[in-house]
């Protein structure tokens, strides 16, 4: 990934944007603050905190070809996949290290710059909101006590911790770090239906526990990607994307979509696509944006040695490393990026132009 940006950053992101690193392909009550379960059913009957409310509604509420609520969360079908294969016209191949995953929600879109700016404003500089011990967690499994740790037999996942309260720090300075990529902006602007982006991992876990959910895992967040069973090569099916925009946001093809796309063509923010435009690139659950468009923050550690714990019951890798799972592609990367099945791995304190996240909730 360091050629890519410094095809694209020129030096913009300096030594924070180091240390990513391209792997082979191979309960429904509120957590809003309190901490005590995870969110509830549907799209919830109350919306979650980033779209609720007075005030700037872009971003929040207008999201999709559709306007949708930003926050529209959809439920995805427990079951069992396989987490290595690759997939060609006659079909997925190389099938192997299963996972099963129990039913669960995630989020139609990425979460946009409009909604993020509502967690900043809770956390208010770090004199308002924190998440609660404990709280992120699964807590829908395994009897409340959340995910099992693959990497630990008999150990289960922790939640936040208070020594990572000061990991949170999404200041103006921090969230533009990304230079001309920046989707943020230090007040409402054009750019509130963009993703998020230059944010590290505590932040995107921090929101998703203010907005009464939790971060994917990687056997989740794939299995939605890949249809599940179906071992889908793209989040859409097997067609290939093309470089009109409708399917996924990749090459810099966005806005042109003139179908002379390279990653050199993209000079900023601009290039990046309000959430929901590649509007036929849904997942078989209806998740937008599964494939290009930013990298998605997974929940789990990224083993040292890039193994799979088998067999996977609901389990994440959850035993310390120096790096965290993100979802592959994004708006520069080139379409030999946009299958399912590839991983990567990357430094949870960088702050990048292509990493943004959404949130998961219980069933």
């Amino acid at each position: 990934m360091q050629r890519l940006a410094a095809a694209i950053v020129a030096g913009a992101c300096l030594t924070a944007c180091s240390g990513g690193h391209e792997s082979k392909p191979d309960g429904t009550a509120s957590e809003f603050d309190a901490g005590v379960s995870n969110a509830g059913a549907g799209v919830s009957d109350a919306e979650p905190p980033s779209c609720n409310g007075p005030g700037e509604l872009n971003g929040l509420t207008n999201c999709g070809a559709d306007g949708d609520s930003c926050c529209t969360s959809l439920s995805v079908a427990g079951g069992t996949y396989y987490r290595t294969f690759t997939a060609m016209n006659a079909g997925p191949m190389g099938l192997a290290d299963p996972a099963t995953v129990s039913t669960f929600r995630l989020d139609k879109y990425e979460v946009t710059v409009g909604r993020f700016r509502r967690f900043v404003s809770a956390w208010n500089g770090g004199a308002g909101y924190t998440p609660p011990v404990g709280s992120g967690k699964h807590r829908h499994l395994n009897a409340g006590l959340g995910l099992a740790n693959g990497g630990t037999a008999g150990a289960y996942e922790s939640g936040w911790s208070t020594s990572d309260d000061k990991r949170i720090a999404p200041t103006d300075d921090n969230l533009g770090f990304c230079g001309a990529y920046a989707t943020w902006t230090p007040s409402p602007s054009s750019q509130e239906n963009l993703p998020i982006n230059c944010v590290n991992w505590w932040e995107a876990y921090a929101f998703c526990i203010w907005d009464g959910g939790f971060l994917a895992t990687e056997a989740e967040w794939k299995y939605a990607a890949a249809g599940g069973s179906e071992q889908r090569e793209f989040p859409w099916g097997g067609a290939p994307p093309g470089t009109t925009n409708e399917y996924a946001i990749y090459s810099c093809c966005y806005p042109a979509g003139a179908g002379s796309c390279t990653e050199e063509y993209c000079t900023g923010a601009k290039n990046i696509a309000p959430v929901g435009t590649a509007r036929l690139g849904a997942g078989a659950w209806g998740q937008l944006d599964l494939a290009g468009s930013l990298w998605e923050w997974n929940l789990d550690y990224y083993p040292d040695d890039a193994a799979f714990v088998d067999p996977c019951t609901n389990c994440a890798y959850l035993t310390p490393t120096s790096v965290r799972v993100v979802k592959v592609s994004n708006f520069a990367e080139g379409p030999q990026y946009l299958p399912t099945w590839i991983r990567y791995d990357y430094d949870p304190g960088n702050r990048e132009i292509y990493l943004g996240f959404r949130c998961a909730r219980a069933p």
